[in-house]
């Protein structure tokens, strides 16, 4: 099976693997984040099964997502990294990080929540109701997923559609309705399962959020800060949603690279 993947940065050191939001392929990662993580570390951006250029058909399960996530990484012949979990993607690591401790060195977890986390359950109808309303308005759809509707929020929001469309050349492949279908099964699984515990990841996880997240609401950035062990939570973006980082993605780089190489 291929995974189709980018690398980016020096070629030496612990690779940063980066795991994408739902229905997001290579494309939906802000470029000033990756960028500028890449300025000092080795990023890599992949498409898990069945998404975007990436071989098979998509998990309906974070478990089975998780899974594939680390035969990509041993596939690349990697024996310990760090993962960048965002939304969905911040429950993939979740997992991996619990199920393959001498694989994961550290992990940020942002705009995420544990299993059973409040609201979680409800993420799919709203991405429903918020594509409906973008196809309707003419409006992308992640204007209103990722930002609030503040005038800074629009703001911010426009800016960060403008970098998505800076790269021209060899751009991934939109991700499949079977594929989105299988990810919104998975979202609301990983939403109705019984809390999770989390006392098991030992490795050091920073958590970052926006302070007004109406998909994965903020308080469950908080929730997994308590429930881990060796945590750390950067103070809630203000006037901004799920797209926290995009929108201060100097002050996100700045942090996470600082917890990386600390």
């Amino acid at each position: 099976m291929d995974f189709v993947h980018r690398q980016h940065g020096p070629e030496n050191g612990v690779p940063l693997i980066l795991l994408i939001h739902m229905t997001g392929n290579l494309d939906n990662w802000d470029p000033r984040v990756v960028d500028g993580l890449a300025a000092r570390r080795r990023v890599i951006t992949f498409g898990n099964r069945g998404v975007g250029g990436s071989g098979g058909s998509t998990p309906d399960t974070i478990e089975g997502m998780a899974h594939d996530a680390v035969r990509f990484i041993r596939a690349l012949g990697f024996d310990q990294v760090d993962l960048l979990g965002l939304s969905m993607g911040g429950f993939i690591a979740q997992v991996v990080a619990e199920e393959e401790p001498r694989l994961v060195r550290k992990v940020i977890l942002a705009c995420t929540g544990p299993a059973g986390g409040q609201g979680i359950d409800k993420v799919p109808a709203l991405a429903i109701r918020a594509t409906i309303k973008g196809a309707l308005t003419r409006r992308d759809p992640i204007l209103s997923i990722f930002f609030t509707e503040t005038a800074g929020g629009r703001r911010a929001g426009r800016a960060l559609l403008r970098r998505l469309e800076e790269r021209t050349d060899n751009r991934d492949k939109d991700i499949s309705l079977s594929s989105v279908r299988a990810q919104l099964k998975a979202v609301k699984r990983w939403g109705r399962q019984a809390p999770s515990d989390l006392s098991a990841v030992r490795q050091p996880v920073l958590v970052a959020s926006g302070e007004n997240d109406r998909m994965v609401p903020s308080q469950n950035a908080i929730d997994l800060a308590a429930r881990l062990p060796r945590s750390e939570l950067v103070p809630l973006y203000p006037d901004s949603g799920h797209g926290g980082i995009f929108q201060y993605h100097d002050d996100f780089v700045t942090r996470a690279l600082e917890f990386l190489e600390s």
